[in-house]
């Protein structure tokens, strides 16, 4: 447990020496990076040691505040998200480096290097935290740290814009999560996690109180509207690590919700069930009709939420039906799907950052072509893509296979409900894994393949090592953790145990026929690579003394073709949001060509979130318009403003008298 403090006193360290050298970009953007890898490598250690063990090690140090306590912790299900923290922290800020290099003249890199380091820190003392105190202040670190990150460009307005409703989306979820530890300590008579576990009362409330709290991080919808508009506004490592791992904290709350809460009632996983589909469906229906290529990321970071949910659901019902089957792969695959989702994301999200550096743009009609003049970057993105849309040798393959095979479970059930609730998730899993294909054929083929779109997609060329090798890097995680996937029973028992109290040899037992099946799969998928990579030798090998004619990509035959000609971005999937239309509020301007000599056409299509514009925005709008008939208490005048403070202070006396 030491050794994790030393670790996260480094990166703060990092960050505050980063913030002291601001004046000097490099020598700042060096103590930022340093102090995060070391500190993150020296995390590694005992998280790995933690999971492999399936141990716990505490520190319980008295505080002077009231309910408060330094209590921190590892156990197995700690150690999965630290892992996801650290492993993932350190290519990114590596990445990071380069990125932010090129932009020395506009931020301040001393003060981005040091939110970084907060929010790296204050994500793993959020999941290190047993007191409610700490976790609560841990949690609001991790907030405001990436609020700043999120505004480093804040003279842009739709970036306070995205800023102010992160912010919002926030503190409504911390406000729950303070009535939720209220409650909690209200009944155990100690904001320590330790005593949440004496049986508390109001379960069902305590558990819709966390799914609202910690969901609102996660982004269930409707909770979701501040990803789609947080993460175009960050820098791409920005967006990786809050995508690929803050919202994962979200997720690691709700799991650590479960352990205080005891046996879950049924109607839980029914409900998980339920917000996992329609945050997957809706979500990555928006993610098609997008065409900025951080927005199509951040609504496919909500579908994968819904996906963990779903997995989350699923176990949940076999936990409270007593099918050990169920609740092992439910679970199991969720928590894989969260390692698996920060890895592929994270790859995503750099590659990219890329384009927009090299493109100057992520409007994926202006690309094309990339997979010619970037090479290494297009492989992250191809490799990347077939992890995210669930296919052999990636490893969102595995993980969705493990909560189908829990959904079959339940689906041959005696029990009529939990048969029906099954089958609905084997259909609803179908449904988002072949819309995200669809989705994700988009994205790699009108933004890296075709000709470019325009002049600077055709001027483009391949990042530098410092940014290609750590995109490779999670790149090839996709496809280690994919193919060594059938070691997932050994790592899933000590932590799905801890959840649920199940023994985790039971787990493990459960696992084991799925690890085996993993095995052959994984030996299979081998060989044909290896076949694959053979066969691309032999054909250099066969080529090498020959003339080979190349021609233009996507001519079609035409004599004169050109990009216009090609599928835009909404034109590939006008058939399936056509389908979907009363889901999705798409607006359509178009300008066609008329007469002998026609005009340029003009088309143009936008598919904006019909719960901000619908929901958010008119209660907001109602909020502020409200607010405002009071702005009158505002008038600068200091002697009234004392006035206010003491009439405050005599009504909190008199409150406390009664």
């Amino acid at each position: 447990m030491e050794t994790l403090l030393v670790a996260v006193s480094i990166i703060l360290i990092g960050g505050v020496i980063s913030l002291a050298l601001h004046r000097s970009p490099g020598a700042a953007t060096m103590a930022g990076v340093v102090g995060i890898v070391i500190g993150c490598l020296v995390g590694l250690v005992p998280s790995i040691h933690s999971l492999l063990s399936g141990g716990s090690d505490f520190i319980h140090r008295a505080w002077h505040v009231p309910g408060g306590s330094f209590f921190v912790g590892v156990d197995p299900l700690s150690a999965v998200f630290l892992l996801v923290i650290f492993v993932i922290s350190v290519p990114v800020c590596s990445y990071g480096a380069s990125y932010w290099w090129h932009h020395r003249n506009e931020y301040d890199l001393g003060a981005a290097w040091f939110f970084t380091s907060v929010l790296i820190g204050s994500m793993a003392m959020v999941v290190m935290a047993r007191n409610a105190v700490l976790f609560l202040v841990a949690w609001e670190a991790m907030s405001v740290s990436s609020f700043f990150l999120v505004t480093l460009e804040h003279g842009k307005r739709e970036v306070r814009r995205a800023g102010l409703i992160y912010l919002i989306a926030a503190h409504i979820g911390a406000a729950f999560l303070l009535v939720f530890f209220l409650l909690l300590g209200q009944h155990s008579g100690s904001l320590d996690f330790s005593r949440f576990s004496d049986a508390p009362q109001l379960t069902g409330v305590l558990f819709l109180l966390a799914l609202i709290g910690f969901g609102s991080k996660a982004g269930f919808i409707p909770l979701h509207v501040w990803l789609p508009e947080a993460h175009p506004a960050a820098p791409s490592h920005i967006s990786a690590l809050m995508s690929g791992v803050m919202i994962k904290m979200g997720l690691y709350g709700l799991f650590r919700a479960l352990t205080f809460l005891g046996p879950p009632a049924y109607w839980w996983g029914i409900v998980l069930i339920g917000v996992g589909l329609i945050s997957g469906v809706v979500s990555v229906l928006h993610a098609l009709a997008q065409s900025n290529i951080k927005r199509l990321l951040a609504y496919s970071s909500v579908e994968n939420v819904g996906i963990i949910a779903i997995g989350t659901g699923i176990g949940i019902l076999g936990w409270s039906t007593g099918s050990t089957a169920m609740a092992a792969f439910g679970f199991g695959g969720a928590l894989l799907h969260i390692v698996n989702h920060a890895v592929f994301k994270g790859a995503l999200f750099l590659a990219a950052g890329s384009v927009m550096q090299k493109c100057r743009t992520l409007d994926i009609d202006q690309l094309g072509g990339l997979l010619k003049r970037m090479p290494r970057t297009s492989t992250v993105a191809l490799v990347a893509s077939i992890s995210i849309v669930g296919l052999p040798l990636g490893c969102g393959f595995v993980s969705e296979f493990l909560v189908y095979v829990a959904a079959l479970h339940g689906a041959s059930s005696a029990r009529t409900d939990l048969a029906a609730a099954s089958i609905t998730v084997v259909i609803g899993l179908a449904l988002i894994g072949g819309l995200a294909a669809v989705c994700f054929s988009k994205l790699f083929g009108i933004g890296f393949l075709g000709v470019p779109r325009s002049a600077s997609a055709t001027e483009a060329n391949e990042s530098d090592g410092l940014m290609t090798i750590p995109m490779l890097v999670l790149a090839g995680l996709c496809v280690v953790i994919g193919l060594g996937a059938f070691a997932v029973p050994v790592f899933a028992g000590g932590v799905v145990g801890l959840v649920t109290g199940i023994p985790s040899h039971a787990i493990t037992d459960a696992l084991q026929p799925s690890g085996n099946l993993l095995k052959a799969l994984s030996v299979a998928t081998t060989i044909i690579g290896l076949g694959v990579f053979v066969a691309a030798i032999a054909r250099l090998f066969v080529l090498r003394n020959r003339s080979v004619r190349e021609t233009v990509t996507w001519d079609c035959g035409y004599v004169a073709p050109s990009a216009e000609m090609q599928y835009r971005g909404f034109s590939f999937v006008q058939i399936v949001t056509g389908l979907f239309a009363g889901l999705l509020s798409i607006r359509k301007r178009q300008t066609l060509p008329s007469g002998l000599f026609p005009r340029r056409g003009l088309v143009s299509v936008k598919v904006p979130d019909g719960l901000l514009l619908s929901l958010y925005e008119p209660v907001f709008r109602g909020v502020g318009w409200t607010l405002g008939r009071l702005r009158w208490l505002q008038h600068g005048n200091v002697h009234l403003y004392i006035l206010y403070i003491l009439i405050t202070l005599l009504i909190l006396m008199f409150w406390n008298l009664r």
